[in-house]
């Protein structure tokens, strides 16, 4: 039988929406939330503007709602949230693409930009492969909202994909994302899908 390899993005494809401002809402509530958006809205409007980066808006958010967070509580957060909030946030079409692989016996793999903290319990249960943004934790073991690994958006969730496997080794290549950020990935499958699971 042919090899068969299938990608999955996360955030946007296997979810229905974004799992980091969804993890900061289970965090603090809606009210929390919405004050937090506020104080940091000159940061998302710069990112509008493109006068910063993706990684540098990602990280103000990340600094702001979780930063200086215990890392252990942070881990507690996030499995919480992994197990009350996120099953809500599964598209049922996505599921339904997984277990097609799944039952094909091909290897599934999420490539997502998402921070692993809070994606990987999911993946673990799911028995799921991922690959992720990894956080900093300080010395005193808190996180500082600083991106320890390249965000894996873009190019890096190609360069992170050939670091693990080697395309060669598959005559079928899956492919499934919502974004821009996907596009590079899409371009390595033989079977590519941008917002949506069947051709």
């Amino acid at each position: 039988m042919a090899a068969t390899i299938a990608f999955f993005d996360f955030d946007g494809t296997i979810t229905k929406r974004d799992t980091m401002l969804e993890l900061a809402k289970f965090h603090l509530g809606v009210s929390g939330f919405t004050v937090g958006m506020l104080r940091i809205s000159p940061w998302m409007v710069a990112l509008k503007l493109k006068l910063i980066t993706p990684t540098t808006a990602k990280e103000k958010f990340l600094q702001h709602f979780f930063g200086d967070l215990d890392s252990k509580e942070f881990d507690q957060i996030c499995l919480a949230f992994s197990q009350q909030k996120l099953p809500s946030l599964i598209r049922k079409d996505a599921m339904e693409a997984i277990n097609w692989h799944r039952s094909n016996n091909h290897k599934i793999v999420v490539v997502s930009a998402s921070a692993e903290n809070w994606i990987r319990y999911w993946c673990e249960a799911s028995n799921l492969e991922y690959m992720a943004t990894k956080m900093e934790v300080d010395d005193n073991g808190r996180i500082t909202g600083k991106l320890k690994s390249v965000n894996c958006n873009g190019m890096e969730k190609v360069t992170r994909i050939k670091t693990m496997f080697d395309p060669g080794d598959y005559e079928n290549i899956y492919a499934y994302g919502d974004s821009n950020g996907d596009k590079p990935m899409l371009s390595l499958a033989t079977h590519p899908f941008y917002r949506k699971f069947k051709g």
